[in-house]
C-alpha cells in the first residue's frame, strides 16, 4: 500500500510541477514558436504514458497485493492485448517523430532573402564569413586552407573577392532580419549551439550543414559547441550580439575584404611587416582565441609582456621565455607546461619556419 500511495504522490507533484513552473520565457528568435509546439506534443505525450505507467502499476500493486491463501493465475500470453501495445506504440511513435520532421525541415530551409553567413568550426574556436556586396559567399576548397587563407576561399572564384572575414569568436547579426547559417568543419564535429534561441546544429566535417533563424531581440549571447570535440572543448565558446540594422552595417563595413588579404579588426602593431605578418597569423590560427594581448587570463597564458618572462613549470622547474622556448611551445606545446594550466594546445608541427619567425615576433612586439 506504501508504494501505491508514493507512486500516486509523484505523478501529482510531477503534474504540479510542471504546470507551475514558469517553463515560458521571452521569445528571442522567429523559431521559438516551432520548437515549443513539438516539445508541447513530445512532453504531452510522454506525460500521458508516465502517469498512465505509474497509476496502472499503483492499482496492479493494491488489486494484485499479496493475500492469504490467494493463488496467482498464470497467462503465458494475451494476443488481444498484445495488438493493441503495438497499435498504441506505433501511433505514439507516429506523433512523436511527425511534427519534429515538419519542423527539422523548415529550420533549414531558410527564406530567400536571409542573410547567407558561414561559421567555422575548428579546435577550438569559431570563424565567421559574410557575403560581399554581390550577396554571394565564394567558393570553397580545403585543399586551399593554409595560414593566410583560413576559410579556404578560392582565389580565382569572383563571387569570393568580397567576401567579409570575421577571424575571432564574436559574430554580430541584424534584428528582425531571417539569418541563414553555413556550416563548417575544419576538423572533428563541433555543435553550433545558441541556447537563447533553440537553436543546435551540427558541424559535419566533409559537409555543409545548414540552420536559420530570425532574432527578434538585441542582446549577446552565447555560442557553445555541443558535441565533445578533444580536450579544448569546454574553451569552444563564442558570442552572438544581435543589433539594430544601422549598427550591424557599421561594424560589417569594419570587416577584412578578401581580396584584400588584411584584417581591419587587428590591433596596430607598428610598421614592421614580420610582425604584423605574425599578428595576422594569430588571428586566422585561432591562436588569440586561447591567448590574450592585453594580459588577462583565458585558456593559455597571456601574450603580453610574456618574452623574456620567466616561467615556472608543472613540473618546478623554470624556464625563460626566449626565441627557443616560443618555437618549442609552438611546434611542441606539451613538452613543456606552465604551472597552472592545462596541456590543451594542440602542436602547429605544420608551420613553415617563416610562419614560426612571423608569430615569435608578433609575440616579442608584445613584451614592451
Amino acid at each position: 500500500m506504501a508504494i501505491a500511495i508514493v507512486l500516486v504522490l509523484i505523478v501529482v507533484a510531477s503534474v504540479l510541477f510542471h504546470f507551475l513552473s514558469p517553463w515560458t520565457f521571452t521569445q528571442l528568435a522567429s523559431n521559438w514558436g516551432m520548437m515549443d509546439l513539438t516539445m508541447a506534443i513530445t512532453i504531452a505525450l510522454t506525460g500521458f504514458a508516465f502517469i498512465a505507467v505509474n497509476l496502472f502499476i499503483a492499482y496492479a500493486v493494491i488489486r494484485y497485493r499479496h493475500r492469504e491463501g490467494a493463488k496467482a493465475e498464470f497467462i503465458p500470453e494475451n494476443k488481444k492485448l498484445e495488438r493493441w501495445l503495438i497499435a498504441l506504440t506505433s501511433v505514439g511513435i507516429v506523433v512523436l517523430l511527425a511534427p519534429g520532421l515538419f519542423v527539422y525541415s523548415d529550420f533549414i530551409n531558410a527564406p530567400k532573402d536571409a542573410l547567407v553567413v558561414e561559421a567555422l568550426g575548428q579546435q577550438w574556436r569559431w570563424s565567421f564569413r559574410f557575403p560581399g556586396a554581390d550577396g554571394k559567399l565564394g567558393r570553397t576548397d580545403v585543399r586551399l586552407i593554409d595560414g593566410a587563407n583560413p576559410f579556404g576561399i578560392d582565389p580565382d572564384d569572383p563571387t569570393g573577392q568580397d567576401d567579409l572575414l570575421v577571424a575571432g569568436n564574436e559574430v554580430h547579426l541584424p534584428l528582425d532580419k531571417p539569418v541563414k547559417f553555413n556550416l563548417r568543419s575544419m576538423d572533428v564535429l563541433h555543435g553550433f549551439y545558441v541556447p537563447q534561441f533553440r537553436t543546435k546544429m551540427d558541424l559535419v566535417p566533409g559537409q555543409v550543414t545548414t540552420l536559420w533563424f530570425t532574432p527578434t531581440a538585441t542582446g549577446t549571447y552565447e555560442i557553445a559547441c555541443a558535441e565533445y570535440c578533444g580536450r579544448g572543448h569546454h574553451a569552444m565558446r563564442g558570442v552572438v550580439v544581435v543589433e539594430e540594422a544601422a549598427a550591424f552595417q557599421g561594424w560589417l563595413q569594419a570587416r577584412p575584404v578578401f581580396a584584400k588579404g588584411e584584417d581591419q579588426g587587428a590591433t596596430d602593431t607598428g610598421a614592421d611587416p614580420l610582425v604584423v605578418q605574425g599578428q595576422q597569423l594569430a588571428l586566422n590560427r585561432g591562436c588569440l582565441g586561447c591567448h590574450t594581448v592585453d594580459g588577462a587570463p583565458m585558456v593559455g597564458p597571456t601574450w603580453k609582456g610574456l618574452f623574456g618572462k620567466q616561467e615556472e613549470l608543472a613540473d618546478g622547474t623554470t624556464a625563460t621565455v626566449d626565441e627557443a622556448y616560443l618555437r618549442e611551445s609552438i611546434v611542441e606545446p606539451n613538452a613543456r607546461i606552465v604551472k597552472g594550466f592545462q596541456p590543451l594546445m594542440p602542436a602547429y608541427a605544420t608551420l613553415s619556419d617563416a610562419e614560426l619567425e612571423a608569430l615569435i615576433a608578433y609575440i616579442k612586439s608584445l613584451a614592451q
